[in-house]
C-alpha cells in the first residue's frame, strides 16, 4: 500500500513542478516583453544618433544599424552652443537637488516626528499642490518672477522647480522616516545622544536610500523640464532641453543630430544612476534591529 501511495503521489508532484515552471516561464516572457517595449525608444535613439543623416530620414528604416558615424555628434555641437546649456542645466539640477533634499528632509522629519497644530492641513496641502497642473501656473509664476526681478535668471528657475519638486520630496521622505522605528532613536538617547545626535547617528544613515531615490527623481525632473525653461529663460540663457529645439528650423528637423544631442543629454542621468544604484536598491532598515 505504501508503495502504491508513493507511486500515485509522484505524478502530482511532477504536475505541480511543470505548472510552476510554466508560470515562471510566462512571467519571464512578460518581463522580457515589457523590457523590449520600454527599451526600444532608447535603442532607436542610439541607432539614429550613430547612423548617417540620410538614413535617419529613410521612409523604410532598418531596425539594425547599416553604418556607424560620429558626424551627427559634431553636427549637433556645431548647430548651437552645447556646453553652455548643459552647464546651466547642471547648475540648476544640482541646486534643486541639494536645496530640495535638505529642506525636504527637515520638513518630513517635522511632519513625521512632531505633533503640532495644523499638521494634517500641511499634509493635505502637500498632496493638493501636486495635483495642480504645471501648465496652469505658467502665467502666475512668470508675473511673480518678473516682480521679484528673477526672470531670465537661474535663481528664478531654481525657485520655480523647487515649487513642484519639494512637495514630492517631503511626501516621499516622510514615508521613509515613518518606517524607521522610534525605538532606535530612543535607545540612542538613552545611551547619551541628544535628539540631534540620535538623528545624525541613527536616522540619517537609515534614511540614505530614501534620500538617494528622491535626489535622483529631483535631478531627472529638473534636468528634463522643458516648458518652464522655455518660457522663463531667454535664448542666451537656455537650458539643455531647450537647446534640443534648435534642431527644428524652417528647413525642417535634423533628426540624426537631434538624436545625437539627446544621447549626449542622457549621459549625466546614466552616470548618476550608475553611482547610486546600490543605494537605491539597499534595504531601508535591513539589519537595524536584531532579534
Amino acid at each position: 500500500m505504501s508503495g502504491t501511495s508513493s507511486m500515485s503521489g509522484t505524478p502530482a508532484v511532477a504536475t505541480g513542478g511543470r505548472r510552476r515552471n510554466g508560470s515562471r516561464l510566462g512571467w519571464n516572457l512578460l518581463g522580457l516583453l515589457v523590457f523590449v517595449i520600454a527599451g526600444f525608444p532608447v535603442y532607436w535613439m542610439l541607432n539614429t544618433a550613430f547612423k548617417p543623416a540620410k538614413d535617419a530620414i529613410d521612409p523604410d528604416p532598418s531596425l539594425l544599424p547599416t553604418g556607424l558615424t560620429l558626424s551627427n555628434f559634431s553636427r549637433a555641437l556645431d548647430i548651437a552652443d552645447f556646453w553652455g546649456p548643459v552647464g546651466r542645466s547642471l547648475v540648476v539640477s544640482l541646486s534643486v537637488v541639494a536645496i530640495g533634499v535638505v529642506v525636504g528632509m527637515l520638513a518630513a522629519l517635522a511632519i513625521s516626528r512632531f505633533a503640532f497644530r495644523g499638521r494634517k492641513i500641511v499634509i493635505v496641502g502637500i498632496l493638493a499642490v501636486q495635483m495642480i497642473p504645471l501648465v496652469a501656473m505658467i502665467i502666475p509664476v512668470f508675473l511673480l518672477l518678473n516682480d521679484l526681478k528673477q526672470y531670465d535668471k537661474l535663481t528664478g528657475l531654481i525657485i520655480t522647480y523647487l515649487t513642484f519638486i519639494l512637495p514630492f520630496t517631503v511626501w516621499t521622505l516622510r514615508g521613509f522616516i515613518v518606517n524607521i522605528p522610534r525605538e532606535l532613536e530612543e535607545a540612542a538617547m538613552v545611551d547619551g545622544c541628544s535628539r540631534t545626535g540620535a538623528f545624525v547617528r541613527v536616522v540619517f544613515p537609515l534614511l540614505a536610500p530614501g534620500m538617494v531615490a528622491t535626489s535622483v527623481y529631483g535631478f531627472i525632473q529638473a534636468w528634463n523640464e522643458y516648458l518652464y525653461a522655455l518660457m522663463l529663460m531667454s535664448q542666451q540663457n537656455q537650458t539643455a532641453t531647450v537647446w534640443l529645439g534648435n534642431f527644428t528650423t524652417k528647413h525642417g528637423t535634423e533628426y540624426a543630430p537631434m538624436m545625437a544631442g539627446a544621447t549626449m543629454m542622457a549621459v549625466p542621468i546614466v552616470v548618476l544612476f550608475l553611482f547610486v544604484q546600490r543605494k537605491m536598491a539597499a534595504g531601508l532598515t535591513a539589519g537595524a534591529v536584531k532579534g
